[in-house]
């Protein structure tokens, strides 16, 4: 673990945009080497997954597991500027449980959608039905690691509305071909990443523009949730330090460790104690 991401704590400021909106935008924390790479190796798995699926060329691309794919992503993993505030905001009880690869390329130009209105949704299908409450559970959050400029609002942007990761329900106007009245486009540029509470609603634009948009998303969870794909990353584990372990998904102690972890199972909360006090940690 990289001591230098005790210097990209979640700051006041944005701890109440979070809590407030729903999501965070950190802008700059990939340098433009490192994007150029991440962005070759979403390509590499492009054309590899495009014709196994029978895609076509303007056809949104939906990777699962890209994380175990691609070694090129895995520093993302624990990144220093993105990782304590997962933590700040999560806690230290925390894994990878999901990871996905989005690429969105232009559509036709002569295309017309049959849904003019955006999928609007929440993350972890039935935990937005099984779990009480209003507003349920936050369980996880996703860093959206972006690849390519989404500043100009017609790339297939990550659409949301600002606010409703309180609402269990999202009411959409009974004209079909209207959408949210509040329906945001997030820019983002290269480089930078965006994240955002599971709850809130949210959608991915259509990209009319002459860009492909290129995304990773790493879902971070309480490590007692189960994974949304079936990670393939074992063939990390030999070489991994702890607290890398940790976060893809090891326990020491087996399936109680996951509910009730002693210090064994998370690394990552001793690591923390012995460096910013045990007051300071999430209970």
């Amino acid at each position: 673990m990289d001591e230098s991401c005790l210097a990209h704590r979640l700051s006041d400021g944005e701890r109440k945009q979070f809590e407030d909106e729903g999501y965070l935008v950190v802008p700059g924390v990939l340098p433009r080497n490192k994007v150029t790479r991440l962005a070759a190796a979403a390509d590499r798995l492009d054309a590899k997954w495009r014709p196994k699926r029978g895609a076509k060329p303007h056809h949104p691309l939906n990777i699962l597991d890209a994380i175990g794919m691609d070694d090129e992503f895995l520093d993302l993993l624990e990144l220093p500027q993105t990782i304590m505030r997962v933590v700040d905001i999560l806690g230290w009880n925390i894994q990878l449980y999901h990871s996905h690869l989005m690429i969105t390329p232009p559509l036709p130009r002569d295309h017309v959608s049959r849904r003019p209105r955006l999928g609007w949704h929440q993350d972890s299908g039935r935990l937005n039905l099984e779990l009480e409450g209003e507003p349920r559970a936050r369980v996880s959050l996703k860093v959206g690691f972006f690849f390519t400029s989404t500043m100009e609002t017609d790339r297939g942007n990550f659409h949301v509305v600002p606010g409703s990761h309180r609402l269990n329900r999202l009411d959409l106007p009974e004209d079909d071909q209207a959408d949210h009245p509040d329906a945001t486009p997030v820019r983002a540029e290269a480089g930078d990443t965006v994240f955002f509470d599971r709850r809130l609603w949210h959608s991915a634009g259509f990209n009319r523009s002459g860009v492909t948009r290129k995304v990773l998303f790493l879902g971070y969870s309480y490590r007692w949730l189960r994974p949304r794909d079936d990670m393939t990353v074992a063939h990390y584990l030999p070489g991994a330090d702890p607290i890398r372990r940790q976060l893809l998904g090891e326990s020491p102690n087996g399936g109680f460790g996951y509910t009730s972890p002693t210090d064994d199972d998370v690394p990552l909360k001793t690591w923390l104690a012995e460096r910013l006090g045990a007051d300071a940690l999430v209970p």
